[in-house]
């Protein structure tokens, strides 16, 4: 009887239980559901998986930039309950001032996450997991490293701190670089701390791996031959390009003075421009051969034709006088000798029997006066004045690089196009992209049915016969090489005042573009020197300071890639 009753009295207190239960989660679900949301919540602990910047390498597959995962320090500041205590228990772990630390999370403005410090030592993690500090935990994080440092700062580029590209490759290919985070959710305790994984909100996506068109070989011997020159003139800047002129890749591109990518924040910001797009100058007589292309392609003038340089002084009504460099007083001069002594006669005269729109055509055509499209940020345009804006004297000087403003990557590229036989080329850094498992997911292939802008018989003479002349017997004898016959022409221009009023007295830029072998060019070289300093009294010309910077760029090159010389042809 007992026994039935003490049954009864359980099975009754049950019931109880029971309903008290069921009515308090009503209770709780009709009335304080919103109360209950924020109860789950608290114990829920989302943790992001930050993502693997994509690797960015050279053509040979040298890495230019990777990701290294390092563990930093961190903290919550909404469950941090004393800062000055939490900030004195962190310092003699991380080695850190106590009052940074109570700086940083008083001053953050996400109240849940802050970093404290990055990159801590296997001990260090364990000393803090070991603290058990309310608020302050450790996870995983990415470090971008630059194994060449500032060998093609330019080119790859830079980026914040918390992982964004902001120069260069990094920039440009951000989005693919980049990948996409993830996010953990785990159960967390009172003191949200994980007690277990709940699911996973996003999979983590590493990064696309970039392949560059940029040899790190012939990268290095253009930096160091540039960065001499540099020294050795006081120069304010200098540009070097090297490329092929069939593909338009770009093997090699360098701006001085340059960064440390690693440590960009410290950088003079003028080091970061990358000059071979950003900056524009007036060409000068590096122009020359393209202006005659044009000429020679409209049938404006003939090869076999000889032009009256006047004996060194030419003047008209609606374009002034106009003079040779150093006061040289040429007679009669074929083209070929026109484009070997640089006669600026010679070429106002070209330019005349041209006309501004066959000018301003061909011009438009070999693309000055709009990017290259180059796939790199911060390309600058140039200026190349529409026909109907120009005079007498446009006419006449633009023919010798003056009323012109290029970038030095217009430049290279115009000249792959003579060196090309005339057909266009587009210049490229980015080659390849592929996966972790080295899947190529794109590639890059080079214009294949680009049209021609000048016809391939006067781009083959322009390279074998005229520029081949200003290195032989021309002003670009110092690029001259045994092994290889080289064409190009150098350039020496004045530098524009910024009020457009006249040019700047002993100021010029100082440049040389060029290639080999000139019966099938491999590779063109652009060498750009900005204010070399005049006061040294070493000289100031395209054929004194960048010709022979652009002899050694060329033949290093060649002979990394094995193209035969003369005696092996």
């Amino acid at each position: 009887m007992k026994d039935r009753r003490a049954t009864v009295l359980i099975l009754l207190l049950l019931v109880v239980a029971f309903v008290l239960l069921a009515a308090r989660c009503f209770y709780l679900q009709r009335y304080k559901k919103d109360y209950c949301r924020q109860i789950l919540l608290k114990r829920q602990l989302r943790v992001s998986e930050l993502p693997r910047r994509g690797v960015i390498l050279d053509r040979c597959g040298r890495v230019l930039g990777a990701s290294n995962k390092i563990q930093i320090v961190f903290a919550e500041p909404r469950l941090v309950k004393d800062v000055k205590e939490t900030a004195s228990r962190l310092a003699s772990i991380l080695n850190m001032p106590a009052h940074e630390i109570c700086r940083t999370i008083l001053e953050s403005r996400n109240p849940g996450f802050v970093k404290i410090k990055s990159g801590i030592s296997a001990g260090q993690r364990q000393e803090v997991g070991n603290s058990r500090i309310r608020g302050v935990g450790v996870q995983s994080d990415w470090q971008r490293y630059y194994p060449m440092g500032d060998l093609a700062c330019h080119v790859v580029g830079f980026t914040s701190r918390d992982n964004r590209g902001l120069g260069g490759v990094e920039l440009k290919l951000e989005q693919k670089l980049c990948g996409s985070a993830g996010e953990n959710i785990f159960f967390a305790d009172a003191s949200r701390r994980p007690i277990g994984l709940k699911g996973y909100e996003n999979l983590c996506s590493d990064g696309t791996n970039v392949v560059l068109t940029i040899d790190a070989v012939i990268q290095q011997f253009a930096r160091r031959e540039l960065l001499e020159q540099y020294n050795s003139y006081d120069a304010e800047s200098t540009t070097a390009i090297v490329m092929e002129p069939q593909t338009g890749a770009v093997l090699a591109l360098v701006s001085l003075p340059d960064f440390e990518p690693s440590n960009s924040g410290a950088a003079d910001a003028n080091s970061l421009r990358n000059r071979a797009l950003t900056d524009t100058f007036e060409p000068g007589s590096i122009l020359k051969p393209i202006i005659a292309a044009i000429a020679l392609d409209t049938k404006a003038i003939s090869l076999d034709e000889t032009i009256f340089c006047e004996n060194g002084s030419y003047s008209g009504r609606g374009f002034g006088r106009i003079s040779e460099y150093g006061d040289h007083r040429f007679g009669e001069l074929t083209v070929r000798g026109i484009i070997a002594q640089s006669s600026n006669i010679g070429m106002a005269k070209i330019g005349q029997k041209t006309g501004r729109e066959g000018l301003f055509s061909g011009l438009r055509l070999f693309g000055f006066g709009h990017k290259t499209g180059i796939d790199l940020p911060g390309e600058a345009v140039g200026l190349l004045r529409p026909a109907d804006k120009w005079t007498g004297y446009s006419v006449t000087r633009i023919p010798f690089g003056q009323e012109i403003s290029v970038t030095a990557i217009q430049l290279a590229r115009a000249f792959c196009v003579l060196a090309n036989g005339g057909r266009a080329v587009e210049p490229y850094v980015v080659k390849a992209t592929a996966d972790n498992k080295d899947k190529v997911l794109s590639y890059r292939r080079p214009l294949s049915d680009g049209g021609f802008i000048v016809r391939p018989e006067v781009a083959h003479w322009m390279v074998t016969e005229a520029m081949t002349a200003v290195v032989r017997e021309g002003t670009g004898r110092r690029a001259s090489l045994e092994d290889w016959e080289v064409f190009g022409k150098t350039g020496t221009a004045n530098i524009a005042r910024s009020d457009g009023k006249g040019y700047e007295e002993d100021c010029y830029v100082a440049s040389f573009v060029g290639g080999a072998p000139a019966d099938s060019p491999q590779v063109v070289v652009l060498v750009s020197i900005y204010k070399p300093n005049v006061a040294l009294g070493k000289g100031y010309t395209g054929g004194i300071v960048a010709a022979p910077v652009a002899k050694k760029i060329i033949a290093k090159t060649l002979r990394y890639l094995k193209v035969p010389g003369r005696i092996n042809r």
